[in-house]
């Protein structure tokens, strides 16, 4: 019963790491070149991950009032907010039109395959994240009017 109870903790101990690390999963930017969440994390100090696509309307709707805020938010914290899609094969061709007819000011990049979505445990979109020194420090899923705002707060505290 000890040695149960013992395995256990390691298991739901390193569940939690897990959540915290982030994956090396290869991703792609819209000039088809290779990259991962730890390269990005290396070039900012303060990231903003948003897993998001062109069928989400929440996900959409997240972007377009971040975007309202965002350059504020980047005086204030020196915050960088990558966009990473995870439109298939099938829908990834809206990417590109899409974003051409908004005013984000965002990197946007590709997860066509899903894989990063699943390495971070996703089970729904959008799925925020912020990313302090290369660690997961904050997750929320879901997105309606005013999340931006609790959004801010967050990075204001790991600013």
């Amino acid at each position: 019963m000890k040695n149960l109870i013992v395995a256990t903790f390691i298991v739901l101990s390193n569940l939690l790491v897990a959540q915290n690390t982030i994956p090396k999963t290869p991703i792609k930017t819209l000039s088809g070149d290779i990259t991962n969440l730890e390269k990005i994390s290396e070039d900012n100090d303060l990231i903003i991950v948003s897993l998001w696509a062109t069928w989400c309307v929440p996900c959409k709707n997240e972007l377009d009032a971040i975007s309202e805020v965002y350059n504020d938010w980047r005086d204030e914290t020196n915050v960088v907010l990558y966009a990473i899609s995870v439109d298939d094969s099938r829908t990834v061709k809206r990417v590109k039109p899409l974003i051409n007819g908004k005013d984000w000011d965002y990197e946007v990049l590709l997860d066509t395959n899903n894989d990063l979505k699943r390495a971070l445990g996703a089970s729904a979109i959008p799925l925020t994240l912020i990313i302090k020194n290369g660690e997961i420090v904050y997750r929320h899923s879901g997105y309606v009017p005013g999340s931006e705002d609790d959004l801010f707060e967050e990075l204001k505290k790991h600013s």
